[in-house]
């Protein structure tokens, strides 16, 4: 009996980072058209430095535009807020942060984790209920690794493992080459808010190139019969 193929993995989607909020008015009033304009998954709400209830007040005056729209609202760090704010969880840097962070979080709230440098370090959040790993964003001095490194590690990670993986991208080749190796998320972050045109536009073309780099996955796939 012939064994059947496997189903076709669902498209990627967008993971939206915002600029680091000071003021969250004119966010807030953006974001319900810049969430209808593409497939958006999730919003990563990154936070200026502030005492605790203020940054407890950007996130609730942020979380219910975001969440109306069927979108996920996620903390880039700052685990401790995520209930009194009212966002669905956050991502954290590191096996050491997500292990201080899990009994908060778990099992009612989404803990995702980036700063994984080695395979076993990513294979270490994958396995403790990490739910979904980050690769490829900027360290503490800025640095990253290569999109072709980035590359080869969404590839491995989406071959091998069960939880979602993200490829963090800094330009519309690279969230188009994620999405082709095999990301279930691509994030993007500065360069769209950075766009000359608009950040509405710039989404577009993002979501774009996410799903030129999926038809590219889909048409190897199909070459390999896999």
């Amino acid at each position: 009996m012939a064994t059947k193929p496997p189903p076709p993995r669902p498209a990627p989607r967008l993971y939206l980072a915002t600029p680091p909020v000071t003021d969250p008015a004119q966010l807030a009033s953006d974001l319900p058209a810049l969430l209808a304009a593409a497939d958006v998954a999730a919003v990563l709400l990154r936070l200026t430095p502030a005492d605790e209830r203020g940054m407890i007040q950007r996130v609730k005056a942020l979380a219910p535009v975001i969440q109306k729209a069927g979108v996920a609202v996620l903390l880039d760090g700052h685990f401790e807020l995520v209930a009194r704010g009212g966002a669905d969880g956050a991502n954290l840097i590191g096996i050491v942060a997500m292990q201080e962070a899990m009994p908060t979080l778990k099992p009612d709230r989404i803990l995702g984790v980036g700063g994984l440098i080695t395979r076993h370090d990513a294979m270490v959040a994958g396995e403790a209920g990490a739910d979904y790993v980050l690769f490829g964003e900027p360290d503490a001095n800025g640095e990253r690794p290569s999109a072709d490194a980035i590359c080869e590690r969404l590839d491995w990670w989406a071959e091998l493992f069960e939880p979602p993986c993200v490829g963090y991208a800094t330009t519309l080749d690279e969230a188009q080459l994620f999405a082709a190796a095999g990301a279930d998320f691509v994030l993007v972050g500065d360069f769209i808010w950075q766009d000359s045109r608009g950040a509405h536009a710039a989404l577009i073309e993002a979501s774009q190139a996410i799903a030129r780099g999926f038809e590219t996955s889909l048409a190897q796939a199909t070459l390999t019969g896999g």
